[in-house]
């Protein structure tokens, strides 16, 4: 083992960007990153994380999260109201400076990124030396989630397997805690426990969901509202991080006692890592041991910063990440308890009190578009203007109208993609012709277009008004959606209108964007889906 280095408590490891009102104690610039303990202690100087990779940055906050409880003793429920006792936080501006630096003088030792003989470095598994086979490690282009390692392919950055460019210290924490949130299941490097070798990990708690944060003005709001109330039984002795356990999990057994709120935000990883320094370059990773964490069933998915969800048969499940789809379709999920629809999702629990810290508090999107096993596609990022001011409690008034106006947006953008669907089948004859090209263009056209009307009508919604629609024209807005789906249907048709049998396709599947054309079945009984006016199919339950 080497020796102790690189702590994530102290060294420059995390890239931040600091508020225009932030100032040097010294001559030197601010530097572009900081450690654990600064990042806390100036958390109030500081807009936001600088983390370019989504899934990185929405682990990075949960550890935060984790440390700013601990050190503001909002870990526990009590003594007295828990959210006045943040709002003192709140008011104070900044976090305790004493209680930081007290935490890490008791636990800094814990967040060396390597250890000596019998230390433990932070978020890793030292045990993987003996029990993995060190002539058949995983390799940093593996631990690089961005890399391709294998004989998977080149999705992010072209690498040399055989000479590979070692990741800094900084780039390799980041990405151990992406596999630690957002690791694949099925085969990896095997381990030998007990005399039994195995090779196959479950999934990491938030591979294939989107994670939904609220974010102020800067890293002190957000940290701050980023905190949910702890259940009265919670104690902080027991509700430990993974740099605070007395003595490391056995892995043949499934861990207990993960659910209080900081065991929840950092230690229900189904993967175990341990990170390998270079001997003769300073401040590099060499190699990475990547394997499974325990054995048995998948920790149960309880997270306060999920959209959950019901599926047809059922089951409980995050939304999932996906880079097509933009966050403002999910605005009423965030804002009402329960938004209504046959998938019945409910509201990240932290948005429960995150409006009690500040009205001007954004939402972030973060996440990372994957399959359960291997794959990896897109990464995914959004970002609101401010709406947790007007949440369900302070304005319940807008309910039905903000519901209506993303349904009214996601109706016209669905009939859009019927319509060019339905165009191209017929221009070729063939009702199951491959026509991915055109839906992708249109959708290309049509959704940004229908976040700008969305937001600036959402902006003009009345939230003092008795009505129960807040102001919106319903009328105004559906011409509005519609307008943008006919010029996107135009655009991607053009070409095909300068013949007869083009042009007719063109305008027999048009009507798809009015709803379709009514059928004999429709009329007889007395339906009215297709008239153009209501919605028909994947549309029912969506009045305009």
């Amino acid at each position: 083992m080497p020796a102790r280095s690189h702590s994530t408590a102290e060294e420059p490891l995390f890239p931040v960007i600091w508020a225009p009102h932030a100032r040097s104690s010294t001559s030197e610039p601010l530097p572009g990153m900081l450690g654990f303990r600064e990042l806390l202690l100036r958390s109030h100087d500081i807009t936001g994380l600088a983390v370019a990779e989504p899934p990185a940055h929405s682990a990075l906050l949960r550890i935060l999260y984790a440390l700013t409880a601990r050190v503001t003793r909002l870990d526990e429920s009590g003594p007295g109201d828990w959210g006045e006792r943040r709002m003192d936080v709140v008011e104070a501006g900044r976090l305790p400076a004493e209680a930081v630096k007290e935490y890490f003088a008791t636990w800094g030792h814990r967040f060396f990124v390597f250890d000596e003989e019998g230390g433990r470095p932070w978020m890793q598994d030292p045990r993987l030396a003996e029990q993995c086979d060190a002539g058949n490690t995983a390799g940093v282009n593996k631990l690089i989630v961005t890399r391709p390692a294998g004989n998977n392919h080149s999705w992010f950055t072209h690498v040399n397997p055989s000479s590979p460019t070692l990741p800094t210290v900084s780039e390799a924490v980041l990405n151990l805690l992406v596999w630690h949130f957002y690791g694949p299941s099925g085969r990896c490097s095997a381990r030998e426990v007990g005399g039994v070798k195995s090779a196959s990990a479950t999934a990491g708690p938030l591979r294939t969901a989107l994670s939904y944060h609220p974010e102020g003005e800067t890293l002190f709001q957000t940290l701050l509202a980023g905190l949910t109330p702890p259940p009265a039984t919670v104690r902080r002795e027991v509700d430990l991080c993974p740099w605070e356990w007395e003595e490391l999990p056995d892995p043949n057994t499934p861990p207990a006692d993960r659910t209080g709120p900081l065991a929840l935000l950092t230690a229900c990883s189904s993967h175990a890592l341990l990170l390998v320094a270079d001997k003769e370059q300073e401040g590099v990773v060499a190699d990475a041991f990547i394997t499974w964490a325990y054995r048995g069933e998948r920790l149960p998915r309880d997270d306060a910063y999920l959209i959950w969800q019901i599926s047809q048969q059922g089951n409980r499940y995050p939304r999932p990440a996906d880079s097509g789809r933009a966050l403002w379709r999910d605005v009423d999920a965030l804002l009402l308890y329960e938004a209504g629809g046959p998938a019945q999702p409910r509201r990240p629990k932290v948005f429960n009190t995150a409006f009690e810290v500040a009205e001007t508090l954004r939402v972030r999107a973060l996440g990372f578009e994957q399959e359960g096993q291997a794959k990896d596609r897109q990464f995914v990022e959004g970002s609101t203007p401010p709406l947790l001011g007007f949440v369900e409690e302070d304005a319940p008034r807008t309910e039905a109208a903000v519901g209506r106006l993303r349904q009214l947006g996601e109706l016209y953008g669905r009939r859009l993609e019927r319509a060019v669907r339905k165009a191209w089948a017929l221009y070729v004859n063939d009702p199951k012709a491959e026509h991915s090209t055109w839906s992708a263009e249109a959708g290309a056209r049509y959704w940004p277009q229908a976040e700008t009307e969305f937001w600036a009508r959402y902006r003009r919604l009345d939230r003092s008004s008795a009505s129960l629609d807040a102001g919106l024209d319903r009328k105004a807005t559906r011409k509005a959606f519609l307008a943008l789906a006919e010029r996107s249907y135009d655009t991607v048709t053009a070409p095909l209108t300068s013949h007869v049998r083009g042009a007719r396709a063109v305008a027999e599947a048009r009507a798809e964007l009015y709803g379709g054309r009514r059928t004999t079945k429709d009329a007889g009984s007395g339906s009215t889906a297709g008239s153009g006016l209501e919605p028909t199919g994947s549309d029912q339950g969506v009045s305009v």
